[in-house]
């Protein structure tokens, strides 16, 4: 049985992904659909599920017959552990890999709860690390893999530093995953969008307004994930949509820091 696993399928880019891997990748059988909030993820399965085995449509999707839903937590080892219980049963391949959960606050260091700082590096770090090192051994040649990161990696973001460090983390990983995978004829993608009209900015802003320039280059969500498939597709590393991010990735890279860092405060109200 060839499977995809998407995380952070509830809501966002991961639920965007779910809807597009039919029309991608019409040989995958399965879609296992991972977040914590049960509810979200039965809204997928309905809509997908069919008892003859035949394709459902979505509106703007064509999705596999079956989906899975797996309501875990994935900073939690018991919530793991049962996406880890289903791969050994069943033993599928795994043809693509979706991390996409993941979330970030805005504020200066200690100006969060511990838990929540702390949280964020636990989510978009060290699950994603080991949801991949989980469905590694399940992958073969011509498999996935999509990391979530963030345009935030490509530069250290004041008063949402936590954040920025975490995707660079998801970056650099990566890029070196990618090289010790070539062998295995397995890509794996860096995904980097700057701001993306999703839910994750209630979370990350609070009761505070979303500086100017954010609001300026928000993208489609529906966009953002259609690049990734295709860069994935086409082998490239890492993933950049629309060209204001694609200018402030090469900017980070050859500008100082500091000038770019104070253009940011400057107009980030």
């Amino acid at each position: 049985m060839r499977i995809a696993i998407v995380t952070g399928a509830s809501s966002g880019m991961g639920r965007e992904a779910v809807f597009q891997i039919g029309d991608r990748f019409p040989g995958i059988d399965e879609v296992w659909i991972v977040a914590r909030r049960e509810r979200r993820l039965r809204e997928l399965e309905g809509p997908a599920a069919s008892e003859d085995g035949q394709k459902r449509r979505w509106p703007g999707a064509c999705i596999p017959a079956r989906v899975r839903v797996f309501p875990a937590d994935v900073t939690d080892p018991a919530g793991r552990e049962t996406i880890r219980s289903a791969l050994r049963e069943t033993k599928p391949e795994v043809k693509l890999l979706v991390n996409a959960a993941g979330f970030g606050v805005t504020g200066r260091v200690g100006s969060q709860p511990e838990e929540t700082e702390c949280g964020m590096v636990r989510l978009n770090c060290e699950a994603l690390c080991a949801v991949t090192a989980m469905v590694l051994p399940y992958m073969g040649a011509n498999s996935r893999i999509l990391q979530f990161a963030s345009a935030a990696a490509f530069l250290p973001q004041p008063d949402f530093a936590i954040y920025a460090a975490s995707k660079a983390f998801v970056l650099s990983y990566s890029r070196a995953l990618g090289a010790e995978l070539k062998d295995r004829g397995i890509c794996v993608t860096a995904v980097c969008p700057g701001p993306v009209k999703t839910e994750f900015f209630d979370t990350a802003l609070g009761n505070r307004p979303l500086p100017f320039y954010k609001r300026l280059v928000m993208a489609d969500p529906k966009r953002v994930v259609t690049k990734a498939l295709k860069d994935s597709m086409a082998g490239r590393p890492v993933s950049v949509y629309g060209i204001t991010m694609k200018l402030f990735a090469a900017a980070a890279k050859l500008l100082p820091h500091g000038l770019i860092l104070a253009l940011m405060r400057r107009f980030g109200g």
